[in-house]
């Protein structure tokens, strides 16, 4: 694996205190997702004026988007406890079992990463989603028997970046299913605002458009490369965070206009020069720029596409003429069509 980068939207070791810093706590401080906030908002009044749990929520996306964030969100506006667990870390039924009768009536159990939960764990959760049962096995061989216990109403929030890998029994026994998507500049712009604010940082407006311009259109990475900038406002100018000195920071981190890091543009050049712009293979390109297939496919990918740099077709990866124009290089498919 890499080492860690700026931009990267997965969350990095020295994150964790930094976003519970900045988290929303509710519907009304969360910036962007505009018709998610509103569905949430409808299906959460109509289940407290029921005086009921909120039917089981799956949240899918890239990385960084705030599948997290809402999990805590919904938690707080329903008044509720909150668990936090992962697919991987859920190996054993007895792991499951003592988290779901450890619950309590309306408290919200979060699995991220809920694509890696395996089958058996899967199949202990059907009874216990639909019908607030636990299902436990007593014994081995003939003399083995089933003991159900019942559980207090409970509402599951999933989260995955990868929809396509949940089965389909556990993904319709979610009642609410949300993709959030990629967020707009000014939305970012926002987010830097509000972050600026809370951490008491001296931020002027063309540099916060400047932020939002180069985050990826993921809030995640725009908060850390403010943090960033912070640092080199202090160290380099008197603390005050301009749209100069925020240019110098990016240009220190090796994070261009569009972005992107050396890492994004080496993979785009190689697929230019070393395959003559695709299609090129996954494995072949892995292979090629000693990435991880998961790496390029999870992380580099999305936002490539994103931003109309990079096509998936089913011969492979190709760059488009916009990644040619960004790196400076000559597309020699145009070229051979004008002469």
């Amino acid at each position: 694996m890499s080492k860690e980068r700026v931009i990267d939207p997965q969350e990095l070791k020295n994150d964790e205190v930094f976003d519970l810093t900045l988290r929303p706590k509710s519907l009304a401080e969360f910036i962007g997702q505009q018709k998610i906030k509103e569905n949430l908002q409808i299906f959460m009044a109509a289940a407290k004026k029921r005086q009921e749990p909120i039917e089981h929520v799956l949240l899918y996306g890239p990385p960084g988007l705030g599948k997290t964030t809402l999990a805590h969100i919904i938690a707080n506006e329903m008044q509720s406890g909150i668990r936090i667990t992962s697919g991987p870390a859920l190996e054993r039924s007895g792991d499951l079992a003592a988290i779901l009768t450890n619950l309590e009536d309306g408290d919200i159990l979060f699995i991220d990463e809920i694509h890696r939960l395996n089958k058996t764990i899967e199949e202990i959760l059907y009874p216990a989603m639909e019908e607030y049962a636990l299902d436990i096995v007593i014994g081995k061989g003939p003399s083995a028997r089933t003991l159900r216990l019942n559980l207090p109403h409970f509402t599951i929030v999933g989260a995955t970046t990868k929809i396509s890998l949940l089965s389909s029994p556990l993904r319709d026994r979610f009642g609410n299913i949300y993709h959030l998507s990629f967020y707009q500049d000014d939305e970012i712009g926002q987010i830097v605002n509000r972050s600026a604010q809370i951490l008491n940082i001296r931020l002027e407006q063309p540099a916060a458009l400047q932020i939002a311009k180069r985050s990826r259109k993921t809030p995640r990475v725009a908060n850390r490369i403010l943090k960033r900038v912070r640092d080199f406002a202090e160290v380099k100018a008197d603390g005050t965070i301009t749209d100069l000195v925020t240019k110098k920071a990016l240009s220190m981190l090796d994070i261009d206009e569009f972005g992107l890091d050396e890492i994004d543009r080496r993979i785009l050049q190689i697929i230019i020069e070393k395959f003559s712009g695709g299609p090129v293979g996954l494995n072949t390109l892995s292979a090629a720029t000693a990435e991880e297939m998961a790496t390029i496919e999870d992380v580099y990918e999305p936002f490539l596409m994103q931003i109309g740099f990079l096509k998936r077709t089913s011969q492979g990866r190709v760059a488009t003429e916009a990644a040619y124009k960004h790196l400076g290089l000559k597309n020699p498919e145009k070229q051979n069509r004008l002469i």
